[in-house]
């Protein structure tokens, strides 16, 4: 349409769109409701109060990507006039010099806008939906290689604040390139200095946090996060919402229901075509439940993560923030079995029972855990590493636990991935309504249980017993397995009730080495559960020995009553095999028979109140016979070296009292 005044006037070209929105006021907090898919989200405090009938006199320019436009005019260029009224509706004018062809307003006038003029992000819709459950391809959200942010990470974490905003946005896109480095750059630097402000966070009227606040101080709670990561990315030129929703976080309790104001906010950015999630407040650190205290601890995995992820311990307001397919409702957000980050850090995929409440049957719960590639496992019952068995598989592990009483029980299972740190991974509420008398393992019953991945890694090969449960009707059993050239193996037996003790806990124990296996000869004192640990250590190298894995020796048989066996000393090579007499304990005024496998020696004896010598017969064997009368101890002994007189204890016998 042209207007004109008279024949010397402009003429003024009017192109005018009208975009109208329908708009439904907030009611309520449930996160059920439905959000306008065209508002802002609504954050804590309510929603920032704004204008009507706002007017704006803009210069047209194509390259500003929200058109934020500048104020100034000059007399013969395009103008354009923005207003909003009440219900949101949207006109714009443009105003030509005369004589001046109309362009269509491609970038301006078909976009979105708030009230305060700025281009308003499209909202999320099926293109950018995730799959769900979770198919296990990735934890991110689209594909990345956090090794070329190397060089990013490092720069972005050492920027320091100058002056504003907008200097600090400047001088972290000094290295970044891509939409995607300019958000990587902002969330690095939050992530590195904004501490959680745990005091205020926790105040019922908390007002809202400046940004020149939160600037000056390094400080802010969840709404100061994602309102700093949403201006810093609009200035850098990145489409983000702030999405106001429920979280699992800090004094999350297990099976928690959620209602009322909505208690965390987090990020979207559009990146690629699609929208994408992360969270800077829990990438930045965490909160010590015992002191309430915060600790700046990076957490990669709240950058872009897969939304089959994020919704875990992020519920938000708008269900299509979820960026889900189909979108999950607050019911099963509440009942879903929540997945610390770190359950994803360490490289798991999934956990069975997939409820975090759960019964025992009989007096056990079995739990089982899947993972990427092989991980060590630990688990604490009550804040204990006892009542239960855990085994390694090739990747995950196997938890039998055996709660000592009924009643609620809490469970944490911990995995160390690729670190040298067991972290948190899972927690489940263990209930108890029977116990089992006769399950009671030894307190010293450490994991894992029995041979694996890792104790073939350290060095222990093809056990003769893979599984971790040994029963034995006659209280004895014989253990072997190859050992890598160059592994010392040393074994003990631990018992609960005061029969075995530090000192005789590797007597009832003996350990014999022939071509490249290890032999363990286990007798046991009595009926019962008993634990059997296998250490193993590098014969070069200083140190101590390093706990592998034990067995757990079972016997019902009350009859059983075995003596230890003789003590050995330093000069008892690996190699060296005793055949009789293997009790440690010899019955007093007999003649009793000896015979051994002896390597490098050169002459042998047994020595009680006399010395009978011992000879070697065809098949490599020293043999023998020696009187216990009159002595107490009896001991063998070597020589050698021919050519030496002096003779090496090497096994000692005890003689029982006439």
């Amino acid at each position: 349409m042209e207007l004109k005044k008279d024949s010397n006037a402009v003429s003024i070209d009017m192109l005018l769109i009208v975009q109208s929105e329908k708009r439904r006021a907030a009611q309520g907090t449930h996160s059920d409701r439905q959000a306008d898919p065209g508002a802002p989200p609504q954050r804590r405090g309510g929603l920032q109060g704004v204008e009507n009938g706002i007017r704006k006199w803009q210069k047209l320019e194509g390259n500003d990507l929200y058109g934020n436009l500048a104020e100034k005019q000059h007399p013969q260029q395009t103008q354009v006039i923005t207003s909003y009224d009440n219900q949101g509706t949207q006109l714009t004018v443009e105003v030509h010099p005369q004589d001046a062809m109309p362009q269509l307003l491609k970038k301006f006038s078909l976009a979105k806008r708030d009230k305060n003029g700025n281009t308003r992000p499209r909202q999320p819709g099926g293109k950018d939906a995730h799959a769900y459950p979770w198919d296990r391809s990735s934890l991110k959200s689209m594909p990345l290689d956090l090794r070329q942010f190397e060089k990013l990470d490092a720069y972005a974490s050492q920027v320091t604040v100058k002056s504003g905003l907008d200097e600090l946005v400047n001088d972290l896109l000094q290295e970044a390139h891509s939409d995607l480095e300019r958000v990587r750059a902002i969330w690095i630097w939050i992530c590195h200095h904004i501490e959680y402000d745990i005091e205020t966070a926790q105040e019922k009227d908390r007002q809202a946090f400046k940004l020149t606040d939160i600037l000056r101080t390094q400080k802010t709670n969840c709404d100061g996060y994602a309102e700093l990561f949403e201006k810093m990315c609009r200035i850098a030129g990145v489409q983000c919402m702030t999405v106001p929703g429920y979280s699992k976080g800090f004094g999350y309790q297990t099976g928690q229901s959620f209602s009322g104001e909505f208690d965390h906010a987090w990020n979207a950015v559009y990146l690629e075509g699609r929208w994408h999630l992360v969270d800077s407040t829990w990438g930045s650190g965490l909160v010590d439940t015992t002191t309430s205290k915060f600790t700046f601890l990076y957490n990669e995995f709240y950058f872009l993560t897969h939304p089959a992820l994020f919704i875990e311990d992020h519920f938000p307001d708008n269900k299509n923030w979820q960026l889900l397919k189909p979108p999950q409702s607050l019911r099963q957000f509440e009942n879903n079995m929540y997945h610390k980050s770190e359950f994803y850090n360490k490289g798991m995929l999934s956990a069975h029972p997939d409820s975090s409440v759960i019964r025992t049957v009989n007096g056990k719960a079995t739990i089982t855990m899947e993972s990427c590639a092989p991980t060590l496992f630990m688990f604490m019952l009550n804040g204990k590493q006892e009542h239960g068995l855990l085994s390694l598989r090739k990747n995950g592990m196997k938890l039998d636990i055996y709660p000592p009483t009924m009643g609620t029980h809490k469970l944490q299972i911990f995995a160390k991935g690729n670190s040298d740190i067991y972290s948190s991974v899972l927690e489940y509420t263990l209930k108890c309504n029977y116990v089992d008398m006769g399950v009671r393992l030894p307190a010293e019953l450490h994991q894992p249980m029995g041979p694996s991945w890792f104790s073939e890694q350290m060095g222990i090969l093809k056990p003769s017993h893979p599984d971790p449960i040994i029963h034995t009707s006659d209280g004895r059993c014989s253990i072997t397995f190859g050992v890598e050239e160059g592994i010392s193996v040393l074994a003990s037996l631990h018992g609960d009730d005061g029969l075995i003790t530090e000192e005789t806990q590797r007597r009832y124990i003996f350990q014999l080495h022939r071509e490249k296996r290890t032999e363990l000869k286990v007798q046991l004192p009595r009926a019962g559960k008993f634990a059997l640990k296998i250490f193993v250590k590098k014969r070069q190298e200083p140190g101590n020995y390093v706990f592998v894995f034990n067995y757990l020796l079972c016997c019902s048989n009350t009859k059983v009553n075995w003596p230890m066996f003789p003590e050995s000393f330093g000069n008892w090579g690996p190699d060296n095999e005793l055949l009789e007499p293997l009790s440690g304990v010899l019955p007093a005024n007999r003649n009793v028979p000896f015979k051994l496998k002896l390597y490098g020696v050169a002459k042998a004896l047994v020595k009680g109140q006399d010395t009978w010598p011992l000879t070697l017969n065809s098949e490599g064997y020293w043999e023998g016979s020696c009187s216990t009368a009159g002595c107490q101890e009896v001991y063998v002994m070597v020589l050698e070296n021919a050519n030496h007189n002096f003779y090496s204890y090497i096994l000692k016998y005890k003689v029982n009292d006439q």
